[in-house]
């Protein structure tokens, strides 16, 4: 056993599944160690509080249920950046000094951010400023951030998209639709690919790759002549229209969103067709559900190895699936490598081979 050591747990951007599941593994692990684990609340948000939102926390804070629940037990923010902090008189204003001044009254001899690409980014430039010693957790739905193969979160979202189009397929047989389902992903078109190849999409539309309307009109009525009364379309939330516009939504705190391309597509191909044509905007649900076993497990391993760099005395850090192997990988090489959907990766000659329309 090593000297003791107070190790922050911390949930940063986005909600997921699978965070409940990584921050249970690290606190165990830091048990093993006999170490504390301290988990704070509300991501960087709980250290801007005075007094500060934290928890000591062991396996004793465990009940058998917690791992299987989405969403996370600390809590989570993805607005406020701490450099340039919206206040009430609609200022901007640097409180990172903040949060470094509630890590040193915690007196936190490492701290382990679970996030994704944008909150890594944040922690990282807090931990260079502080002189603290960080390892990070990928977890995004939309698994674009570099250098890991599976983040947490994203095998969970694309198994809810592929349940989706279980449930809309027999619905659209019934009354001879056309059915098309928008799914998160932000700037990348992992989950409306993947989503789409195993539940059977016949179109697939992902940011990466500008469509034709006439394109997916072509395939909508070459299903149709085939003798089938229905079709499914999966659609990126931040697929673009036709004239390359973001479709955006404005929300009552002014931040703007994607939304509304699964209405714009659908509107399209009625138009283009003449088929009925409904749409289903999953949204948040992708987010919320219960942890896939796949989800579990890399979170689980996640967790632990985390832990154990700490232990090593390594820092600016993140651990990474790689080639179904636990490594790390330097922060800033992880957030630089942007992780978009390959053109001409095995995925989309799956896609293609398949006879799937990706709209070009």
């Amino acid at each position: 056993m090593v000297d003791d050591k107070r190790i922050g747990i911390v949930c940063s951007g986005g909600d997921c599944a699978g965070l409940n599941a990584a921050i249970r593994a690290a606190v165990f692990r830091i048990a093993e160690l006999g170490w504390t684990a301290i988990g704070l609340k509300e991501g960087t948000a709980g250290l801007l509080q005075r007094p500060l939102q934290y928890e000591v926390l062991t396996p004793d804070n465990f009940s058998g249920d917690i791992m299987r629940r989405g969403g996370t037990m600390l809590g989570t923010t993805n607005k406020g950046n701490p450099f340039a902090f919206p206040m009430a008189d609609g200022s901007v204003k640097d409180r990172s000094h903040e949060i470094l001044e509630g890590l040193r009254e915690l007196s936190l001899d490492a701290l382990i951010g679970i996030g994704g690409d944008g909150s890594s980014a944040i922690l990282r430039r807090l931990a260079v400023q502080g002189n603290v010693q960080l390892i990070t957790v990928p977890k995004t739905i939309d698994n674009d951030i570099g250098l890991t193969e599976n983040a947490i979160g994203f095998d969970t979202a694309v198994s809810v998209a592929t349940e989706a189009l279980d449930r809309l397929q027999p619905t659209a047989a019934s009354h001879h639709r056309v059915m098309v389902l928008e799914v998160m992903g932000r700037d990348a078109g992992h989950i409306a690919l993947q989503a789409g190849i195993a539940g059977g999409a016949d179109v697939i539309l992902i940011p990466e790759i500008p469509y034709s309307l006439k394109k997916v009109a072509e395939k909508i009525n070459q299903v149709r002549a085939r003798g089938r009364n229905f079709a499914l379309v999966v659609v990126s939330e931040a697929v673009r229209t036709t004239e390359g516009e973001a479709l955006e939504q404005t929300f009552t705190d002014g931040e703007r969103r994607f939304g509304g391309v699964g209405n714009y597509v659908g509107e399209l191909i009625a138009d283009a067709t003449g088929a009925e044509t409904r749409v289903t905007v999953l949204g948040h649900v992708q987010r919320g559900s219960m942890p896939n076993w796949r989800d579990r497990m890399i979170a689980s391993a996640f967790g632990v190895h985390a832990v154990d760099l700490v232990r090593d005395g390594k820092s600016d850090r993140m651990v990474a699936w790689w080639n179904r192997q636990i490594i790390d990988v330097a922060i800033e090489d992880a957030i630089a490598n942007y992780h978009s959907v390959e053109l001409d990766g095995p995925l989309v000659r799956t896609a293609r081979g398949l006879g799937i329309c990706l709209g070009d």
